[in-house]
């Protein structure tokens, strides 16, 4: 299996993990072809793919933070069984991820990853896929050590209609298994960057923003 940077929407690559990522997320989680153009391009948004034998069997995006010391898991697609996609992806985008904390001379505190809550979105199937259901991603991420941030998390949907998606929590990976917090001011920093490339954002999103700016910790709770 490879491991296979896509850096542009002219990419045959980049086609079929849209078509993969089309058939497994909610509508409103996927961004349009055409809109993933300029993002894809950005040097500090890492696309990859897992070929096997010539075929798009998953994908990963995630991104390295020097300024605020941690990563997020934009998201981890497994499009087939029985080859250790799951385990690939990670384990070529934790050596990766270290590569950048080091480039940048820091040393990261984390990794944000949003994770969706399956007894909300039992209606969805997530292309069949097993290992994408909900509750198995679920389980696999607290394996990994990510636990909930304990707050009420929405966020604008994708599909730059505004919508506020609330299906799912915001998880965080510390780096220190020993803690059992995370700044508030952190949490709200991130989130003001990572969606400013949507400029259509709902008034629930800027109430949870607010109630961050006011708050000191926000508890990590089991998920």
């Amino acid at each position: 299996m490879d491991y296979i940077r896509v850096t542009s929407i002219e990419d045959p690559n980049f086609a079929a993990m849209h078509e993969m990522m089309s058939s497994i997320f909610p509508p409103e989680e996927v961004l349009a072809f055409e809109l993933w153009k300029e993002p894809i391009s950005d040097p500090d948004i890492h696309v990859y793919v897992a070929v096997h034998e010539g075929a798009i069997v998953g994908a990963t995006e995630y991104r390295y933070y020097p300024d605020l010391r941690v990563a997020m898991t934009d998201f981890t697609i497994v499009g087939a069984s029985n080859l250790g996609i799951g385990r690939f992806l990670y384990a070529n985008r934790s050596k990766d991820l270290r590569r950048l904390e080091k480039e940048s001379g820091t040393e990261s505190l984390g990794m944000f990853a949003e994770i969706y809550k399956p007894h909300a979105v039992t209606s969805l199937r997530f292309g069949n896929v097993i290992a994408m259901h909900p509750a198995v991603r679920r389980e696999v991420l607290s394996h990994l050590g990510y636990r909930k941030l304990d707050f009420s998390y929405v966020h604008p949907s994708w599909d730059h209609e505004g919508k506020a998606v609330s299906e799912l929590d915001l998880g965080f990976l510390s780096a220190d298994e020993d803690a059992d917090t995370v700044d508030a001011s952190l949490v709200s920093r991130f989130l003001k960057g990572y969606y400013s490339a949507l400029p259509n954002r709902p008034k629930e999103w800027d109430d949870m923003i607010a109630k961050l700016d006011g708050a000191d910790e926000l508890k990590l709770s089991p998920l």
